[in-house]
C-alpha cells in the first residue's frame, strides 16, 4: 500500500480523495477502535467517532490549513477520535476516569474550534436525520431554498401554478422540520451541552 505524507493526507482530505481516505482508515482505525472498545464503546462507535474526526479535521482544515504544521496527522487524528469519544462517553455518563489511554494525545490540541465543530457536526447530524424523513417533494424544496433559487424558478421546477403557492409550501415543509428537530431527544440534550 501506497504511503502518504501529512501534507498528502491533508490535501487528499480536502479533496475528498478516496485513495487517501482509504490509506487513512487502513492505517490508523484499528488503534482508534481497539481505544474505544477498551472504553465501553463497541465496533461501530468506533466508525461512528473515525468518520466524525474525519470530517471535524476537514473542517477544520478548511478554515486554517495549518494545523498539521506542528504536529503529527496521526497525533492530530487520535485526538480528535478520544475527544469526540469522551464527550460521548459524558454525554452517556461514563467516568472519564476509567479511561484506558491507548492513544497518543495531546492536550494542547483540544480548543474551542474543536468543541464548537464537534457540536455543529451533532447539530447537523440531528438536522439529516429529520431532514431525509422528510416527503421527497418537501426535500427537493427545501434543497433549492438552500442553494438561493428563487421562488418563481421554484414554482416552475415543482409545477406549481404560483410563486405565492412555492413560498406556502416552503414554510410548510420548513416547519415540519423544525417541528421534528424540537421532538427529538437529541435536540433537548444538544441544548442542554450548549449551556
Amino acid at each position: 500500500m501506497k504511503s502518504y505524507s501529512d501534507q498528502q493526507i491533508q490535501r487528499g482530505i480536502l479533496k475528498n480523495d478516496n485513495l487517501v481516505l482509504q490509506y487513512i482508515y487502513k492505517q490508523f482505525f484499528y488503534k482508534v477502535n481497539s481505544f474505544i472498545r477498551n472504553n465501553s464503546g463497541v465496533e461501530d462507535d468506533a466508525g461512528d467517532i473515525f468518520q466524525e474526526a474525519i470530517i471535524v479535521i476537514f473542517r477544520k482544515l478548511k478554515e486554517d490549513d495549518s494545523i498539521f504544521d506542528n504536529r503529527s496527522f496521526q497525533t492530530y487524528l487520535f485526538t480528535v477520535c478520544r475527544y469526540l469519544w469522551l464527550k460521548q462517553l459524558e454525554s452517556r455518563r461514563i467516568e472519564k476516569e476509567k479511561i484506558n489511554d491507548t492513544l497518543p494525545f495531546r492536550e494542547d490540541i483540544y480548543d474551542n474550534s474543536m468543541s464548537e465543530l464537534a457540536s455543529k457536526n451533532e447539530r447537523y447530524g440531528l438536522y439529516q436525520k429529520h431532514f431525509k424523513n422528510l416527503s421527497t417533494d418537501c426535500q427537493k424544496i427545501m434543497q433549492m431554498f438552500f442553494e438561493k433559487i428563487p421562488l418563481r424558478q421554484i414554482a416552475q421546477i415543482m409545477g406549481y401554478k404560483s410563486e405565492k403557492y412555492a413560498k406556502k409550501r416552503k414554510y410548510k415543509c420548513k416547519e415540519i422540520l423544525i417541528n421534528r428537530i424540537k421532538q427529538d431527544a437529541d435536540y433537548k440534550k444538544i441544548l442542554e451541552d450548549d449551556t
